[in-house]
């Protein structure tokens, strides 16, 4: 089960900062980010293993519970049992998503919110920790 925030607000122009540990064994984790379970405008999966996908980061938003178009990524900074930090910011156009090794990527925020207050971790990664600041 998903790994939840409470009290979580995020709003455009603050930076959040999450570190995850990807277990041993880990096929995918998700960071998501957005107004509750069906509503996600960030939905950040790095995927080990899964669904056909290899060592790919999968993004995608989350409406009325809707899957939108998948958008890839092939750079991938993550090892199963490694720590790993993640920046975020975003506005209403996009997301930007700092990874580990310092990469910059970019989402578009397709829900256009600028402030959301639902927060999870999914899949099989611990969350050492997160900070907004």
């Amino acid at each position: 089960s998903p790994q939840k925030i409470k009290n979580f607000s995020f709003k455009e122009g603050s930076e959040l900062k999450v570190r995850v540990k990807p277990k041993d064994g880990c096929s995918c984790f998700s960071i998501n980010i957005g107004h509750d379970p069906d509503n996600l405008a960030l939905h950040f999966n790095p995927r080990f293993d899964y669904g056909g996908d290899h060592n790919t980061i999968v993004f995608n938003t989350l409406s009325g519970g809707c899957w939108g178009d998948e958008h890839r990524e092939g750079n991938f900074p993550f090892a199963q049992g490694d720590e790993a930090k993640c920046y975020i910011n975003f506005n209403m156009e996009q997301f930007y998503i700092k990874l580990p090794d310092g990469h910059m990527l970019n989402y578009p925020n397709r829900l256009g919110d600028v402030k959301y207050d639902y927060f999870d971790i999914g899949g099989d990664a611990e969350l050492i920790g997160f900070k907004i600041k």
